[in-house]
This record gives C-alpha cells, sequence and structure tokens, in this order.
C-alpha cells in the first residue's frame, strides 16, 4: 500500500469520459456499500415492518402440501434447541452459496471447474496518511520479488470505512491447501502488504470463500422459489454480487403479491425464472471472465515466475528501453483496457432484456434490436418490452424540483406513460385498472401536460411517437408499448394486461 504503483484506472463513472454515461442512466449516484453495512440497514427495517426476522435459527426440512397448498417447514431454534413447525403459501431460499433449500430441490446447475478459494481479512489500520495521494477504492498487492506464503500469495486491500477499515483479500498460490488457519498465521503479510511498519493493525475477522463458476439451470420448483447466491455462485468482479440478489428479489417479490392478491394468474410465477436465470448466469460468465483478465496481469508482472528474483527481472523489463520492454508494456496496458471494461461495465449492470409471458411483445412490428455497442461496458436505454424504464428528467412547467421517469413507476403497481393527443390512454388505464382490480396509474408528458420533459430527453428516448404508450411493471420493467393512440386503445391495453397478469 506504502510502495510504487504501476497502474491506476478509474472505477464507476469516475472517469471524465464516462461520468455523462452515468449521469444519463440513473438519477442516483453509485454507492459503494459493503454487505457488512449494507444487512443491519435490511434487517432494521425489515423487523420494523412487519417482519420477523428469527437469528440463531436453521432450517431442517420442507415439505411440499399437494396441489399448491404451501409449505410445511420444520425450524429449530438453535439456542433452546426447540423444534417447531410453520406453514407458508410460499419459501424463498435465499440461503447463500451453501443453499440447504437447493439441495433439497436438487435443482440442476452448470458448474464449470472453480478457480481455488479466497480469504478476507477485516482490518482495522489507520492509513489516511498514505492514501492522500493515492486514493482509491480496491488495491492490488503485488509483490513478484519477494517470496511469500503459499497460502498468502497475492494481495487485494478494499476499502471498507474511509480510511481505517479494510478487506484485505490473500489469494494463495494454485495447488496451496485449503486450510483454516487462525488470524494470528496472517499477521506477518498483512504487514509486507501494507508496507509501511509505524502502521498498527488488528485483524478483526478471518473467512474463506471458494472462487465459484456455478448457476442453476432453474431458479424454482413449486412453491419454493431460490434467488441470489443459492442460484448464481461467482467471484466479486464487477461488483455484481448483491446488486443481482437484490434484482432477483425485485422481480419476484411484486410477482408474489399480485398471485397472493388475486390479481394475477399463478402462470405468472412462471416468468420470475425465465427472465432471472439468463441473468444470473450471464453475471456469473462476466465476473469470472473479469477475474480470468486480472490473471493475464499478475503475469505480466512476474507473479508466475519461479522464484523472486525472476519475478524482479519481469519488474525491470518493464521499464526498459528494448523490444521485450515495449513488448511487455503493450500487453500490460492492453491488459489494462480489459480492466476499465470491467470496472465501467454499465452495460453488464443495466442492460437486462427480459422474455418472458410477463412481457407482451405481440404489438412489436419489428423483432428486438440488437445492442449497437459492447453491452457489457455500454448501457442502451430503451422502451422495448423486456427493457427496464430509461430515466429522463421532468418536472413540472413551472420548474419544480426534478423527478424521473423511474420516480412515477414502482411502488407496487403498473404506469403507463403517454404524451400530447395520447388522452385516450389516460381514461383507458383508468378503465382497465378498476375491470381487473389492478393498481394502474397513468401520467403525460409533455408541454401542457402533468410532466415537463425538463431536458427533452424523454422524448429521445420513449421510441413511441407523442400520442403513443408506454406501459411500466412494477419493478420499472417495460411491459407493452404501443406507437399511438387509435379507436382500440382500451381493447390492446386490456388484452397486453391480461396477457402479462396470466389472466
Amino acid at each position: 500500500m506504502a510502495g510504487e504503483e504501476y497502474a491506476r484506472i478509474f472505477s464507476w463513472g469516475n472517469s471524465p469520459r464516462r461520468k455523462g454515461d452515468y449521469e444519463l442512466a440513473s438519477p442516483s449516484e453509485p454507492l459503494d456499500l459493503p454487505q457488512t453495512l449494507l444487512e443491519p440497514l435490511l434487517t432494521r427495517y425489515a423487523s420494523q415492518n412487519g417482519f420477523h426476522c428469527r437469528f440463531s435459527t436453521e432450517l431442517v426440512s420442507f415439505d411440499q402440501l399437494p396441489e399448491d397448498a404451501g409449505v410445511h417447514c420444520t425450524l429449530r431454534d438453535l439456542v433452546s434447541d426447540l423444534t417447531y413447525t410453520v406453514r407458508c403459501k410460499h419459501l424463498f431460499g435465499a440461503d447463500g452459496g451453501r443453499s440447504r433449500i437447493v439441495k433439497s430441490l436438487e435443482l440442476p446447475f452448470t458448474e464449470k471447474p472453480g478457480g481455488g478459494f479466497a480469504i478476507n481479512l477485516l482490518i482495522e489500520a489507520d492509513m489516511s496518511h498514505i492514501i492522500d495521494d493515492r486514493k482509491g477504492n480496491l488495491h492490488w498487492l503485488l509483490q513478484p520479488d519477494r517470496e511469500a506464503p503459499d497460502f498468502a500469495w497475492i494481495g487485494c486491500i478494499r476499502m471498507v470505512k474511509p480510511w481505517h477499515e479494510w478487506i484485505c483479500i490473500v489469494f494463495p498460490k494454485p495447488g496451496a491447501e485449503r486450510k483454516a488457519r487462525p488470524a494470528e498465521d496472517y499477521v506477518d503479510r498483512v504487514r509486507e502488504l501494507i508496507g509501511d511498519d509505524s502502521i498498527s493493525f488488528k485483524i478483526k475477522g478471518v473467512s474463506t470463500w471458494q472462487i465459484n463458476e456455478t448457476s442453476a439451470n432453474v431458479y424454482s420448483k413449486g412453491s419454493v422459489f431460490c434467488l441470489g447466491d443459492a442460484v448464481h455462485r461467482h467471484p466479486p468482479n464487477h461488483g455484481l454480487g448483491s446488486n443481482t440478489c437484490v434484482q432477483d428479489a425485485h422481480n419476484l417479490a411484486w410477482k408474489v403479491a399480485y398471485v397472493n392478491r388475486g390479481w394475477a394468474g399463478p402462470a405468472l410465477l412462471d416468468s420470475y425464472n425465465a427472465e432471472r436465470q439468463p441473468v444470473g448466469q450471464d453475471v456469473v460468465f462476466q465476473a469470472n471472465a473479469s477475474l480470468r483478465n486480472h490473471i493475464e496481469i499478475w503475469r505480466l508482472l512476474g507473479n508466475f515466475e519461479a522464484n523472486p528474483s525472476d519475478g524482479a527481472a519481469a519488474l525491470r523489463e518493464l521499464k526498459e528501453d528494448s523490444p521485450a520492454g515495449f513488448k511487455r508494456r503493450a500487453r500490460f496496458q492492453a491488459a489494462l483496457k480489459l480492466i476499465d471494461r470491467e470496472e465501467h461495465g454499465l452495460g453488464v449492470e443495466m442492460n437486462q432484456r427480459y422474455i418472458s409471458t410477463a412481457i407482451y411483445t405481440a404489438d412489436e412490428p419489428e423483432p428486438r434490436p440488437a445492442f449497437a455497442r459492447d453491452p457489457v461496458e455500454h448501457y442502451q436505454p430503451s422502451t422495448y418490452p423486456g427493457a427496464r424504464l430509461p430515466h429522463a428528467w421532468l418536472s413540472n412547467a413551472v420548474p419544480s424540483k426534478a423527478i424521473s421517469t423511474l420516480d412515477l413507476a414502482g411502488k407496487g403497481h403498473f404506469t403507463l406513460l403517454t404524451g400530447i393527443g395520447g388522452d385516450g390512454w389516460l381514461e383507458a388505464a383508468k378503465q382497465v385498472g378498476a375491470e381487473l382490480g389492478v393498481p394502474l396509474e397513468a401520467f403525460s408528458i409533455g408541454y401542457g401536460k402533468q410532466w415537463a420533459d425538463r431536458y427533452l430527453e424523454w422524448q429521445k428516448l420513449r421510441e413511441v411517437e407523442e400520442c403513443g404508450c408506454v406501459l411500466v411493471r412494477p419493478d420499472y420493467f417495460i411491459a407493452w408499448r404501443c406507437s399511438r393512440w387509435e379507436k382500440d386503445g382500451m381493447e390492446r391495453l386490456g388484452r397486453a394486461m391480461r396477457s402479462v397478469l396470466s389472466r
């Protein structure tokens, strides 16, 4: 951490070349919030809003009841050793990478050879004085010119709380034994990775994790639905772990609510697997591909050399005025470009395109358009059914606090967006919503309408005429759209809603 720096790249929208992309994609700024800080917030909210959080409790077994009558679960309180039963309509297996629920369901998986394992060390160390001139979130620490223990070969120090709490991730040498070690075994190595003996530190926790390339082919069976790390397991590259887990839950929650309230047919729940399984599979692939890009950098900087003297020679060659030095630098810079693609992977974060019965494309005159740019690096907004609702700033005609198109949607209801000449859609939404007994809100955007298109961005993004409409699901994804208002608009809207809701 206190040593020589070989390369630095921008990340998560901080590059001057990419800031605009991130601001156009979302009204929100990226937030780096580790799981250790996120989980207490979620738990507090859940416990204060009607959810019973039972700690020190394990699921012993479950049985699905016949005729979709629910699930019978046996739980054990680990403090009292009391066993009791809970009957529920649905069981959600969000029980992580060692999911018992997934094993019990015998869900099929696609699993590629693992990439070994890594160790997370939670450390407390005030490094503020060495960070001033090298501020960064993620620091890869390579020391090919030094001896390193097999169990802590390469290091990566990641900021948790600036600049005194960190996760130090250590990667063993390939083939090293996976063994639980006490914190004191890592003290000398952490000191070497920090590189400043004046900094005192404390190792607060040690945990190991498997570098997986594993995804479930099916996410559910009967009334049991699995989500999160239980069904997609991968390294943390791209920072997509918790985000993908939350997206799974967001996709599933509104569908379960609608079915349980009688607003949708049970077949709506089948769309959860159809929509989320391809996303999880892609995230697993992209995260592992990005980790393999890092391995090329380790190789170019000498970490795979047979001994420290050869590793030191590789580092010297990087600085040489020689054909070999030029070649190594060129390969190194090419590898860094691939890492930049990872750290600015806005596309893989937001380019989901759902295909399922909960998406209605029967009125589309053309097939789904292909991506015009790299779909991993660049987000390409669209209102084609199955894409997420694009962000555009709106306000009142007499300027008020700006809101996003996203602020009009969500919150458990469907949303219809139209514009000048589309007043028929407003009445159609009211009647169809009442007829189906489903919350359906409608808004008009344009000159003299409910909302003004503040920077005229919505008219570029909506991909329908002013009098057309875009129908948005409760999870902010486009369910259907119609290019213009015509006399059969109400019939078309009703047909689309019934199809999406499996009614």
